[in-house]
């Protein structure tokens, strides 16, 4: 094969004129051919270049060589150098034409041509010169100096790589750009590119070895001097500056990785040798297990290919070629990653059965120790077969033990996982190890575990575990059931997402009871129901075993507090003694104690616990639940005289007491007192209490439904009301300002809406019930809203008093 050659300069020899032109252009080229070449033989010398550089400085200036995709498909192939002269402006450009579909001949690679013989700088005698049929490469890229290269270039080869990979697998993608201070530079990272890539990939690779205008440039790779690199900083471009800092950080490219460890490791062979094994183009298996069989040391990234490509043809590798694998895999290494092991884990796999135990032995060590000394290696566990021999397991378990036993029995450990105790274990009972003495403390550390996280990890692995090790399953499930009495709704939850088997001779109360939990409550609103049918599950009654009392009040009410007529029925059918073991009485009292204020069966609770328990309550629940029994007794008229006092004293016991307490006491007291029954002495005490919250409990009352009702319906109890409201004109203010609020806000509405007959009615037990001036001051009173007689309100109080 012969390719058409031509030339182009910027002035022909023993002329002064300039202006670039053909100068000498072979047959056979398209005109359009020779416009685009045109755009792409011109030269500009280096910033800074003498004016008149000498012979030596000219030697210095870059050679642009390159190799150019033209728009028919098409390349051109070129070497452009600088002839000196007035301005250092003129140049020679020689070219070769290749034609769509063809290469170099002999199918070298366009690198090779680089400072060839055959490059002219001057046009050759005639305008068609004749066509070449060779390209002898130069000594200059000899298998030495390209590996002295590649050394000198350490931090920058995976990074190159990588982004060569990119540009060959997507040409669209953003071009290379290597900084160097020598265009030959350049080229020696071409001839490296050349040794790697695969064959089409390095043929189609356009690049130039040197540019002023790397922006213009259409090349996917490009060499420019460091003066002409600053400006690039469009993201089309991928700029490694060569000749300055070294680059940072690792490249998660294992085939560039791996490539650049070879060129590191002088072994540009394994090249050839990788490219014989089956694999797709830009593999990094191939590479990476080449490397390791020839005893390179590769990174992680590289060992994991070099696992996983031979995972998928373990049928290809002979004996040897295993055993030489493993080895190189199992040696130690500071940066094995969770991805690299769990490659060593499918190559495991596939070897089993195919290798002998001497081959996978130093993968199952390799796997064990791993998944012990690295948290994030969840892997499944090599089979037992996989090791050589017993006295290498014992050797192992005897180098593994503490750093196992110390994770397994750790009180608290910072994001452990239940998927990670439960691999912890199946190790232990792969290399055989003894956990009698541990084990309470494992179970203690699992259930913890379990019942802290809100949605458990690997509960499938969990289950299998305690299929495969009963002694784990029995110190489990007891541990998690005496959690379960302090902790019943976490162990609830836990079952609702991991159905734990309970199948076995264990009693379990707690446990069970949590499992029948969420069936109960669906079946209703009646909780007293549903804690029947939780404390069914358990087993036993809470007169035998108490505390299942406990757990079952916690997974029925939760944080809630029953009401008190819940409580009630609780006391009634465990009693006192089973609430007192289970430590459920401070339910009860809670319950009676935040009971709403109309909620009747408060005050009976509160009486039953001051009767049951007299020991456990303290004082000032204890004053509250008084306060509470008070009001009971003042309903039923058990009550001893003195109830204003009694009704202040009780309030100081129970200080800070609950406003619904409160409020229940000093409003049945106050209840009482709107009676017409009620004993008139006490009242009077009231009255005179001048007790705020009493009194005002009093107003509270007068201007209910209840007795508006009466108002409205009782002449008499209107009279009976306005006789008291306005007595006692000197007994506080509190009273003061009640009584006269109640008079106009709850009275005057209400004689207001009265028919005459009624009024007359009202007047009449006005003055049977107190006296003719009674009956006046209610005539007054209505007719002169806000009056009534300072002197009769007297009298009135004297008659109270009399009473």
């Amino acid at each position: 094969m012969s390719l058409a050659q031509l030339h182009y300069t910027s002035a022909s020899a023993g002329e002064d004129g300039v202006g670039a032109r053909f100068t000498a252009v072979g047959g056979g080229i398209p005109t359009p051919v020779l416009t685009e070449a045109e755009q792409l033989l011109g030269y500009e010398p280096p910033a800074g270049a003498p004016y008149h550089p000498t012979a030596a400085e000219l030697r210095s200036f870059p050679e642009t060589f390159s190799f150019s995709a033209l728009s028919d498909g098409s390349h051109l192939l070129s070497r452009t150098v600088a002839l000196g002269g007035s301005g250092a402006g003129h140049f020679h450009a020689h070219a070769v034409h290749l034609p769509a579909g063809t290469h170099l001949p002999g199918d070298a690679l366009p690198i090779t041509a680089w400072r060839s013989p055959s490059w002219a700088s001057t046009t050759p005698d005639g305008g068609t010169p004749d066509r070449i049929s060779a390209l002898p490469a130069s000594a200059a890229f000899g298998q030495e100096a390209l590996n002295d290269f590649a050394v000198s270039r350490s931090p920058w080869l995976a990074t190159v790589f990588a982004d060569l990979r990119r540009v060959s697998e997507k040409p669209s993608s953003a071009q290379i750009v290597l900084v160097e201070r020598q265009s030959a530079d350049v080229a020696r990272w071409i001839a490296l590119a050349g040794a790697v890539l695969p064959p089409e990939d390095a043929q189609r690779l356009t690049f130039t070895t040197y540019t002023r205008r790397p922006a213009h440039s259409r090349h996917q790779v490009i060499g420019v001097l460091p003066d002409d690199a600053h400006e690039l900083t469009d993201p089309g471009f991928r700029v490694h500056a060569c000749a300055g800092r070294a680059p940072e950080g690792p490249v998660d490219d294992a085939w560039a990785e791996t490539v650049a460890r070879i060129w590191r490791g002088r072994a540009p062979e394994l090249f050839r040798a990788a490219a014989e094994l089956p694999g797709e183009p830009f593999a990094a298996g191939p590479l990476a297990f080449t490397a390791l069989h020839a005893g390179l040391a590769l990174g992680s990234n590289g060992r994991a290919a070099a696992a996983d490509w031979a995972a998928e043809r373990p049928y290809a590798l002979d004996e040897q070629q295993v055993h030489r694998l493993t080895t190189a895999l199992a040696a130690p290494a500071d940066d094995r990653t969770a991805a690299e092991s769990a490659s060593v884990a499918r190559l495991l796999a596939a070897l089993e059965g195919r290798a002998p135990a001497t081959a996978t032995a130093p993968l199952a060590a390799l796997l064990v120790t791993e998944a012990v000394r690295r948290s994030d290696a969840v892997l499944a566990l090599p089979p037992r077969s996989a090791f050589a021999e017993p006295a290498a397991v014992k050797e192992l378990a005897e180098e593994l033990a503490p750093d196992l036993l110390a994770e397994l029995t750790a009180e608290t450990t910072v994001g452990e996982t239940i998927g990670r105790q439960v691999q912890l274990l199946r190790i232990a009972r792969l290399l055989d190890m003894d956990l009698t003495e541990q084990l309470p403390s494992v179970a203690r550390h699992m259930a913890r575990t379990l019942l802290a996280a809100p949605a458990p990890d690997s509960g499938p692995a969990l289950l299998d575990l305690l299929d495969e090790q009963f002694d784990v399953r029995t110190a489990l499930l007891g541990e998690l059931d005496q959690l379960a009495l302090t902790a019943p709704s976490a162990a609830e939850g836990l079952l609702t997402r991991v159905a734990l088997p309970f199948t076995g001779a264990q009693a379990l109360p707690h446990l069970r009871m949590c499992a029948e939990a969420p069936r109960a409550k669906e079946q209703g609103s009646d909780r007293i129901m549903a804690l029947h049918t939780v404390l069914r599950a358990a087993g036993f009654s809470p007169f035998a075993e108490p505390l299942v009392l406990r757990t079952a009040i916690g997974l029925i009410w939760g944080d809630a507090t029953p009401t008190a007529g819940e409580a009630r029925l609780l006391l009634g059918e465990s009693g006192s003694d089973s609430h007192r073991t289970a430590g459920t009485w401070s339910h009860l009292v809670a319950a009676a104690l935040s009971a709403p204020s109309d909620d009747a069966e408060a005050a009976e609770l509160a009486h039953d616990l001051l009767r049951c328990f007299p020991q456990e309550i303290d004082a000032r629940a204890r004053g509250a639940l008084r306060l509470l029994e008070f009001a009971r007794d003042v309903r039923s008229g058990e009550s001893q005289p003195g109830w204003p006092d009694r009704a202040m004293t009780l309030r100081a016991r129970a200080e800070p007491v609950e406003p619904t307490v409160l409020e229940h006491a000093y409003g049945t007291l106050a209840q009482i007192l709107l009676a017409p029954e009620r004993p008139e002495a006490e009242l009077y005490a009231f009255v005179h209490s001048d007790d705020p919250d009493l009194i005002a409990a009093y107003g509270r009352a007068a201007r209910h439904e209840t007795v508006l009702a009466r108002l409205r319906a009782e002449p008499a109890y209107v009279a009976d009301c306005f006789t008291v409201w306005t007595s006692h004109p000197h007994a506080g203010r509190a009273w003061s300002e009640t009584r006269a609020a109640l008079l106009e806000e709850v009275l005057r509405p209400v004689v207001r809406d009265l028919s005459g007959s009624e009024i007359a009615a009202v007047e009449k037990a006005a003055e049977q019930t107190g006296s003719s001036r009674t009956a006046e001051a209610f005539r007054t009173w209505r007719r002169r809203p806000g009056t009534f007689g300072r002197r009769l309100g007297s009298r009135l109080a004297a008659r109270v008093r009399r009473s």
